[in-house]
């Protein structure tokens, strides 16, 4: 049965995303076992990539899953704080502007810290608060996105520590191809390793360091140190987990088509032969991709039924012609399981071209996320 629902009102639309937080939860313990003894960091940026930040951090905190939250922005930090949520946040992104600082040390969240610029602005702005800030430094090792190269954190870490009104908690790196090249990865740990190196020579002592993504920290021990942050795997979306979402909904109208009939905006499918069409309340508006016209299945009946045409904002058309008794009211399943079929976010990515937590993250805030305990 639901346990929850992200939509105020009732839902009458019958698109939805469910998540099973029994699968969140054993992913979360599997990794945190891999892990051991590093802490885990339940990385919730972007709606849990699609599936519902606030409950899944509650889970977490309230069953001890995780050390504490990734998450992108401030704002995303300050969604987590507003609905009650004690542990630890660090915010992965550079800050701009200035204000951005102040927000997030009122709130008790962990910023990241990548340039000398941003090291005098958070020792501003904690000087203006009157209170103590803490951040993780960044170093870059070969993502290229954001992050300091080893001199300029050990200049950081000078700053910051001098000032008295900042706490280095820690530092860390990303892994750009811990999934595709061992030897690039191995290079970047090494670079890592060196820094913190040149940290300890400074004096820091028990910074949480911490390089691991969830691939990392299944295929790289030497990566796990002090922390590991599990995104992917957390959602199922890794070999060896379980995959928490499902999108479904049901059909709202079935017509037969003579041979030769067109489907959908520019005559995009033409029948071969006499069919049977289920039009269902799902498009890209929802997220379920322009990409998957005429490739994607979706499972009626049991069955993999086609994508007909070109899928539009709200509705898609399917072929349930080999369905017995397809009728209105039948459930539809465009992500997930229905007996004994599956449609992975891995095969829908595949028809796209890109990954399968982009197809996930995707799915639009107008489709409720409920979840199934």
């Amino acid at each position: 049965m639901p346990a929850d629902t992200e939509s105020a009102p009732r839902i009458l639309r019958p698109t939805r995303a469910e998540i099973r937080l029994s699968a969140v939860r054993e992913n979360l313990k599997k990794l945190g076992k891999a892990a051991a003894p590093a802490r885990l960091l339940f990385v919730v940026k972007a709606n849990a990539y699609g599936h519902g930040a606030t409950w899944l951090a509650r889970l977490a905190e309230r069953e001890k899953l995780a050390w504490g939250f990734g998450v992108s922005s401030v704002e995303e930090g300050l969604a987590l704080r507003a609905s009650g949520l004690k542990s630890p946040v660090l915010v992965l992104g550079s800050l701009y502007p200035f204000e951005s600082f102040v927000e997030a040390i009122n709130s008790d969240l962990i910023v990241t810290i990548a340039s000398l610029d941003a090291a005098g602005q958070v020792i501003e702005a904690a000087r203006k608060l009157g209170k103590q800030a803490v951040c993780h430094i960044k170093l870059e090792t070969g993502m290229g996105r954001i992050g300091a190269r080893k001199p300029a954190v050990l200049k950081i870490y000078d700053e910051l520590s001098a000032s008295g009104a900042v706490s280095v908690a820690g530092m860390y790196t990303h892994l750009s191809s811990a999934d595709t090249d061992a030897e690039y990865t191995a290079a970047q740990l090494s670079i890592f390793s060196e820094t913190a190196a040149g940290l300890e020579a400074r004096g820091a002592r028990g910074l949480i360091l911490h390089a691991a993504n969830s691939c990392a920290a299944v295929n790289f021990p030497d990566s796990r140190m002090g922390m590991v942050r599990c995104g992917i795997a957390a959602y199922g979306l890794a070999e060896g987990f379980e995959p928490a979402m499902s999108i479904k909904t049901s059909v709202v109208f079935v017509k037969n088509v003579r041979e030769g009939a067109y489907v959908s905006y520019n005559k995009s499918f033409r029948a071969g032969r006499p069919m049977k069409i289920a039009t269902i309340p799902a498009g890209y508006g929802d997220g379920y991709l322009r990409r998957f016209s005429n490739k994607a299945d979706v499972l009626i009946g049991g069955l993999r039924c086609r994508v007909l045409g070109n899928v539009t904002m709200d509705m898609t058309m399917v072929d349930v012609t080999a369905v017995k008794d397809a009728a209105v009211g039948a459930e539809a399943v465009l992500l997930g399981r229905q007996g004994s079929e599956e449609i992975t976010a891995g095969e829908l990515a595949d028809i796209a071209e890109t990954i399968n937590y982009e197809i996930v993250t995707l799915v639009s805030a107008r489709v409720p996320r409920v979840c199934i305990e």
